[in-house]
């Protein structure tokens, strides 16, 4: 997981808040998906696709600071 080394945190956290949280009004697309995909109505593949790319940048986020974590645990 390396390349995640790559990325900044602030391209990291600008890119989580514009493209994950995009369109902002009237909610955000990944709060509207995720209700979707609660209430077992994310069966489209637009949709699908949807969660998809707007949550990828909050995985991308947490999974920089788990490696963040575990770096800082393993003393390197």
């Amino acid at each position: 997981m390396r390349f995640l080394d790559s990325f900044s945190w602030t391209m990291l956290a600008v890119v989580t808040l514009l493209l994950g949280l995009a369109p902002f009004v009237p909610e955000p697309h990944i709060w509207e998906k995720l209700k979707m995909l609660a209430a077992g109505e994310l069966t489209r593949g637009i949709d699908i696709l949807d969660l998809l790319m707007h949550g990828a940048p909050f995985v991308l986020l947490a999974l920089k600071g788990a490696r963040e974590v575990r770096k800082a645990q393993s003393g390197e």
